[in-house]
């Protein structure tokens, strides 16, 4: 299949070229900004690199027109909850105007292309009765973040009832994994034991609310369920995507400082503090999987190593230039 990645350079989107490469799809992917690198095994599988910035609508359609994609990967957005408070305007138009482009794009130069829309778990905002979290729960965001990514998943409804466009749509909870950038928990963390191991920062983890509990799995997996969302997901449905199982921070915290070759200290940084933080989120993906099959695989304590060694070779390459 020839699939078309938007948001490539990004941690997921890494993840997700490794997996379509492994699955024989020839890859496009798409990157914002000239400097935007992908890594060095994505570059030698010569995967096309194309540079557009979706907020132009005349840029998304140039690549889609050009490529002729059969699968479409909308992973482009501004991500972060804390930027989202701090800018909550520019994070909205960014997230809706990349998908609104997007499948303009999509209408004019390649109808018959699927198209997944990554949402998240976040529109959901807090539950009400702590039970596992599905498809039919009201949207609640509860961050700019949150409503950007609501509004970019009723976009995609609105363009496959409109004009028939095959959208698939996906809430996936919390993913992580190596390569994970350090403004999300588990990786902050790992950052700083990893720089605390270096003698990089004093022995002492800044953490912010550890009681809160979210569903945690790993990147490798969720990758790996969006091509199942391409390839078998029904037009116009949305999935939840998350293991089921709730995980206190604190729990993520303890285990990356038990893997410290070094003692080490917990102090709560306020600045770290959000607004608004749900006390727990848990994935009901029980119609993706009753749809596809997909499970997750990964363990944690498999993933929490990997990202932790991650970032202690993210230290180590630092250290030495």
């Amino acid at each position: 299949m020839r699939a078309l990645v938007t948001g490539a350079g990004g941690f997921v989107g890494h993840h997700l070229i490794r997996h379509l490469l492994k699955q024989g799809d020839e890859v496009t992917a798409v990157v914002r900004h000239a400097g935007e690198r992908l890594a060095a095994d994505i570059v030698a599988a010569n995967v096309r690199l194309e540079r557009a910035d979706l907020v132009m609508p005349d840029a998304i359609g140039r690549v889609i027109a050009a490529v002729e994609p059969d699968h479409i990967y909308h992973l482009a957005a501004l991500s972060s909850v804390a930027e989202s408070f701090a800018e909550p305007l520019r994070v909205l138009d960014n997230n809706a105007a990349t998908v609104v482009n997007l499948l303009d794009a999509v209408r004019q130069a390649a109808p018959a292309a699927r198209v997944l829309l990554v949402s998240s778990a976040e529109v959901y905002g807090r539950p009400r009765n702590g039970s596992p979290i599905d498809e039919g729960a009201e949207l609640q965001p509860e961050s700019p973040y949150a409503v950007s990514k609501a509004t970019q998943d009723l976009l995609g409804y609105q363009y496959w009832v409109a004009y028939g466009l095959h959208v698939i749509r996906v809430r996936p909870f919390n993913h992580i994994g190596p390569g994970q950038g350090d403004q999300f928990v588990a990786s902050s963390f790992a950052r700083q034991v990893a720089e605390i191991e270096a003698g990089i920062q004093r022995p002492e983890i800044l953490v912010g609310n550890l009681s809160a509990k979210r569903d945690f799995t790993d990147v490798r997996d969720i990758v790996r369920a969006y091509r199942l969302a391409v390839e078998a997901g029904e037009d116009g449905a949305v999935y939840n995507l998350g293991s089921g199982r709730a995980v206190a921070i604190q729990e993520i915290l303890d285990r990356l400082t038990a893997l410290s070759r070094v003692p080490l200290e917990v102090a709560t940084d306020p600045s770290r503090l959000r607004p608004v933080d749900a006390p727990l989120m848990v994935c009901n993906a029980g119609r993706f999987q009753n749809r596809t099959g997909w499970t997750p695989g990964i363990p944690l304590a498999t993933t929490l190593q990997d990202l932790l060694d991650d970032w202690r070779a993210q230290v180590a390459v630092t250290r030495r230039s």
